[in-house]
């Protein structure tokens, strides 16, 4: 967080900051005599996915509440539970006419058989049917109805609100783990670009040798042998690559201080980054210290790059 001055006045800006895939909470509020609890969870996912479950009746509401959901979040698979009922200090809805039939059922039975007990009005309330015990499930008036309909919205953006406190906090620590490890490799990056200077004469150790076991002893140019030698070290130079890394590297921090959606954006520079050790790779063969030394230290950047991808995959 930082504090800018405009004119005489200060204003605190909020640094942006990644977010996590992986998230959850879980809210329960009331409404007009209505108990409503959501549920949301959040796990990585390459778009965003939505699923939403609830009753029937809730089923005009889920546009809106998909938009909600759209406005707030940009990737993930995003799984959110509606349960609406009504409070305990609601209404009960009684069936008057069914009751009514099994009173009159209950006199015809009860002058058939002659019995001397009384009807039981509790009994008859507790058969089948009597008692609905919930009012409808939906507000029976549009005006009504609207008011519900923003009920759920506030309702799911408090609870998504939560969810996303958690999946900043995650941001937060997965933030911390990706630069430790943007460290290791620019730090490896680093002893490659050290080692680079002296792979020159180290290929040029390396042709010699080669050259004199297939011309078995025969002199060899010096002119020669120093223009072959520049050949093969040009096409084993990994400065460029070296390069590149160093620039992928930058590009990953700074994104790493923005928000919004990181993830694919970071998953393409690892793309990038890896394909830049792999040529490292193939660049550095050789059997001298020099060239292993690179080749190890490239083998390190390459297997940092797989932990940051694994890591990347549930960025936002």
């Amino acid at each position: 967080m930082k504090t800018t001055r405009t004119g005489t006045e200060e204003k605190i800006v909020q640094k942006p900051e990644c977010r996590s895939m992986t998230g959850y909470a879980m809210l329960r509020g009331e409404y007009s005599g209505w108990t409503i609890r959501v549920s949301v969870k959040s796990v990585n996912h390459r778009f965003l996915d939505v699923k939403l479950r609830m009753a029937e009746s809730l089923e005009p509401y889920e546009l809106r509440l998909r938009q909600v959901l759209r406005e707030k979040i940009h990737r993930g698979h995003i799984e959110v539970q509606f349960n609406v009922e009504r409070g305990e200090s609601a209404p009960v809805h009684i069936n008057k006419q069914l009751l009514q039939s099994y009173w009159q059922a209950a006199e015809e039975l009860k002058q058939r058989t002659g019995a001397a007990d009384e009807l039981d009005l509790v009994a008859l309330m507790r058969l089948p049917g009597v008692i609905g015990g919930l009012a409808p499930t939906l507000p029976e008036e549009a005006e009504e109805q609207e008011a519900f309909g923003k009920a759920l919205e506030t309702h799911l953006r408090t609870a998504v609100a939560k969810m996303d406190e958690m999946r900043l906090a995650e941001g937060r620590h997965l933030a911390v783990e990706l630069r430790e490890r943007l460290g290791k490799i620019t730090a490896h990056a680093e002893e490659a670009r050290g080692l680079v200077a002296s792979l020159r004469p180290a290929f040029a150790r390396r042709l010699q040798a080669r050259l004199k076991d297939l011309l078995n002893g025969t002199d060899l140019d010096p002119n020669r042998l120093a223009q072959e030698a520049a050949m093969l070290a040009e096409r084993s130079d990994i400065s460029e690559e070296l390069e590149r890394l160093r620039s992928h590297l930058q590009q990953f921090a700074k994104l790493l201080d923005g928000a919004g959606e990181l993830g694919k954006k970071l998953d393409f520079l690892l793309q990038e980054m890896h394909r830049e050790a792999n040529t490292m790779l193939s660049k550095t063969p050789g059997v001298e210290s020099e060239a292993l030394a690179v080749t190890g230290l490239a083998l390190e950047i390459k297997s940092e790059i797989e932990k940051l991808r694994e890591q990347v995959q549930n960025i936002e």
